[in-house]
């Protein structure tokens, strides 16, 4: 029959056939079946025998076995028969939710099987559990501290295993405070004598909910609560070596999600981790969940290697990196193989906490700076002995292994230019007459809308005195003092690809606004104004061909409609906001030629709440500039209501835009540039919202900040339609900036985007500002073959049905969020997502 499941206590299970079983046994197909048994059986001496579970259970063949001679005093000189007291810190895949599960029991995965964790579990014994308490009983067996059964990190069973299910880095410190209390006072435990193995393995929840607030679950932030934990075990845990598990790379588990045939309860992962299962293949979202899952393991590396926990020689850490890339098991078909993870598909099986807890066991016994760093589970992991010329567990200092030196201090920043390194940088051999073929080059004349953003409000003030000054010369989408290897602007960008470009303002105040009309203090209303103002001020330049120049005009408005929201929600609406941007456009695609007209989403006010500073201009204005998103209460209804406004206010501007309105004309274009549709404030080496990238009063953007949006606005311009990058990613790199390829050395456009983004050909000419924008359907119209008939009783049963399934997964899911959600308390200040 088919292997056996692990039972529940108080529970019979009957066995099922399975993947590697699905017959009833004969004596043929039993064979296998039984030349592993006898392959697997350990003699212990006379006719006593225990067989072997070829799956769950391990051989330890080691003959050198025993303690050291006398109790060691260096963590250096430990064999594994010194160990007396493991413990475990983490979250679900330490507390084994699901391990012992049956197959197709999704229920079941709430159950937390700590008794076969692969590092602190201690059911029955090596031959049928294989964990790292286990293994330790073949040199000790005297080892304490391990969990067993079914339980809670309350429950007595559950002893030193104080891995929480849903717990993120920022829940180390209270497991590690917990840990010690019960270390100190438990009669089975010598604290200050007993040598003890710790391990911790946290982050993968972390990873789950990143995209839900980045700076909570930023790389510093983790690594500095990582960094907290062990901080408190080096200054409180005499006697002890802590297995720092790196993190596992989470992308592949979308594998086994992607393929139906796995039949994988997606639905659910998508609850529990939506950040790793909702960014679309390709897309720089899953891009960025890469980068920060390779940032959290190169940080755990680091924090290791700055030999921090290797100031005195009865304690150290040691990084275990068995985890750093897994290779997803894979059956003869191709498919993904479940067997390895419980009925959700994201927990492990049993059968993964085996190879998992051999892993960790093999990676003790290899010398730092040569262990393994690659799995794959399918080939099975062998057991490694302590030999005579290493019986000791590897740690640094007896691996003769030297700490990297720490990474060169950089100097300080004196300007915010960049770097340029294209070198397609000609225009058309002959003036284009489409904008879809458009090359940076061909740009005569630039032009910006907007409000105190685009008006360079307070950018380069160094107090409050400054703070009303305009530095237009540095604002981001139109400015062009100096030039791009000291200040980053737009127009500074295209001076590489046209030194003579049109339009720019420069300096303060408005002596030099070019074709600057941004006002401070602007809303969406006044921008129909600012168009008509922009239009006869081109027309009657000299040095503007009006009707023959290529112009780039660019938009940004909306931040005072969404700061002033709440002090008049009828004209402020997001249909108003609509009309008077449609309004905006309509004007330019009446009246001015060969121009291509960037808009910008607005950007997700939210995590300015965040900012802060120890100054006058931080703590009084910056409230008073934006009352409506910054004084309502953290969980309030009035900030739930501005916050969908201002996704309300996104919307509609990207129906206009997408829309089919402004395709008749092959010299016009808009589009959308969404960098800042979500917004994520940039952070400080400790982790910190980087006020840096602020003007004084927390509010307007610095010359920091500027340079930053200049960058991104550009990159945005020269990637595809549907293709473009959604957040920003301020860091000042001055080696960011894109280039035109040979392959596509035009500005992207929603035409010569195609394939990505299919264009309609239908076109409609604007003559009123009231008319609603294009609207499109998708609907499936109804199937008249289909019956409408359906039996009372059927119906009936299926309610029944839904309403039992529907009680037993809410049951699971809220107790899952409320365990995931009942410790965040550290760095609270930062949490949010917006900026």
């Amino acid at each position: 029959m088919g292997q056996a499941e692990v039972k529940d206590h108080y529970v019979t299970n009957v066995p099922c056939p399975d993947q590697e079983h699905p017959f009833l046994r004969t004596q043929r197909n039993s064979v296998l079946h039984t030349q592993q048994a006898d392959q697997a059986f350990l003699i212990t001496g006379g006719e006593d025998f225990a067989i072997i579970d070829p799956v769950m259970g391990s051989e330890l063949p080691c003959t050198d076995g025993g303690p050291s001679p006398s109790t060691p005093t260096s963590v250096h000189e430990l064999r594994p028969g010194d160990i007396k007291v493991v413990a475990a810190l983490g979250d679900s895949l330490t507390a084994a939710n699901g391990a012992g599960a049956k197959t197709n029991n999704l229920l079941l995965v709430i159950n937390e099987y700590r008794g076969l964790s692969w590092d602190i579990g201690g059911d029955e014994n090596l031959t049928t559990v294989t964990t790292l308490p286990n293994i330790l009983k073949e040199f000790n067996p005297l080892v304490t501290g391990y969990s067993q059964g079914i339980g809670d990190e309350t429950s007595p069973q559950a002893f030193l295993n104080q891995a929480v299910p849903g717990a993120t880095s920022s829940d180390m410190t209270t497991q590690v405070r917990v840990l010690v209390d019960r270390m100190k006072n438990d009669s089975r435990i010598d604290f200050e004598n007993d040598w003890k193995v710790i391990t911790m393995f946290i982050g993968g929840n972390d990873l789950c909910d990143f995209c839900s607030d980045t700076i909570y679950f930023s790389t510093n932030n983790f690594i500095g609560r990582i960094q907290e934990a062990l901080d408190i075990l080096h200054r409180e845990v005499p006697h002890a070596i802590v297995n720092l598990v790196e993190l596992l790379n989470l992308v592949p588990l979308r594998e086994l999600h992607k393929d139906k045939r796995t039949g994988c309860p997606t639905w659910f992962v998508n609850l529990v981790c939506r950040c790793v299962l909702k960014p679309i293949e390709g897309s720089l979202e899953l891009q960025r969940l890469n980068n920060l899952n390779r940032n959290y393991q190169l940080g755990i590396r680091k924090l290791v290697d700055s030999g921090r926990y290797d100031t005195h020689a009865n304690f150290t850490v040691v990084l275990q990196p068995f985890f750093r890339e897994v290779i997803l098991p894979l059956l003869e078909d191709g498919r993904p193989d479940r067997s390895y993870f419980s009925p959700d598909c994201f927990h492990l099986s049993q059968k993964a906490h085996t190879l998992m807890a051999s892993a960790l066991w093999n990676n003790m016994l290899e010398p730092v700076g040569n262990k393994t760093y690659t799995q794959d589970f399918s080939l099975g992991i062998t057991l490694k002995c302590p030999s005579k010329n290493a019986p000791f567990l590897r740690t640094a200092h007896n691996s003769n292994y030297t700490y990297p030196p720490p990474s060169p201090i950089l100097p300080p920043v004196t300007n915010w230019g960049s770097e340029f390194t294209c070198t397609n940088t000609a225009p058309s051999n002959t003036v284009p007459t489409s904008v879809h073929k458009l090359k940076p080059g061909d740009i005569k004349v630039v032009a910006a809308l907007g409000d105190s953003i685009t008006a360079g409000f307070g950018a380069k003030a160094k107090n409050l005195l400054q703070l009303s000054t305009e530095y237009r010369g540095v604002s981001w989408s139109i400015g062009g003092d100096k030039a791009l290897d000291t200040v980053t602007t737009l127009p500074n960008i295209l001076k590489k690809f046209n030194p003579n470009i049109k339009g720019v303002s420069k300096g303060q105040g408005k002596g030099q606004t070019g074709f600057n009309v941004a006002v401070s203090g602007a809303k969406i209303a006044e921008i129909p104004g600012q168009i008509r103002r922009l239009i006869d001020t081109m027309k009657n330049n000299a040095a503007v061909d009006f009707k023959n120049d290529w112009k780039l005009v660019t938009l940004f408005i909306g931040g005072n409609d969404l700061c002033q929201y709440c002090n008049d929600r009828a004209a402020l609406s997001s249909k108003n906001y609509s009309r008077y941007m449609m309004e905006s456009i309509d004007l330019l695609y009446k009246e001015v030629p060969r121009v291509m007209v960037n808009v910008l989403d607005i950007l997700q006010i939210e995590g300015l709440r965040r900012v802060k500073r120890e100054s006058l201009g931080c703590s009084l204005l910056q409230k008073n500039v934006c009352p409506c998103f910054l004084i309502p209460g953290e969980d309030s209804l009035e900030l739930a209501e501005i916050k969908r406004i201002n996704r309300e206010l996104q919307t509609e501007t990207e129906k206009l835009v997408h829309g089919s309105r402004y395709n008749g004309r092959e010299d016009f274009t808009v589009v959308l540039q969404p960098f800042f549709q979500n917004s994520v404030v940039p952070v400080n080496a400790e982790g910190k919202a980087d006020s840096t990238y602020f003007s004084v009063d927390c509010f307007h953007f610095s010359e920091r900040g500027h340079a930053d949006m200049a960058v991104a606005m550009w990159n945005n311009m020269l990637e595809p339609v549907g293709e473009k990058q959604t957040y920003n990613n301020f860091t000042n790199d001055r080696n960011s900036i894109k280039c035109p390829t040979a392959d596509h050395p035009y500005i992207f456009t929603r035409v010569n985007s195609v394939p990505s983004v299919p264009m309609t050909t239908t076109t409609t000419n604007p003559t009123t500002t009231t008319l609603a924008p294009v609207q499109t359907t998708t609907a499936v119209p109804f199937n008249p073959t289909c019956s409408d008939n359906v039996p009372t009783w059927a119906a009936a049963v299926l309610a029944v049905t839904g309403l039992l399934i529907g009680w037993g997964i809410t049951w699971f899911i809220l107790s899952w969020r409320e365990r995931k959600n009942r410790k965040m308390q550290a760095v609270i200040e930062l949490k949010g997502t917006g900026f």
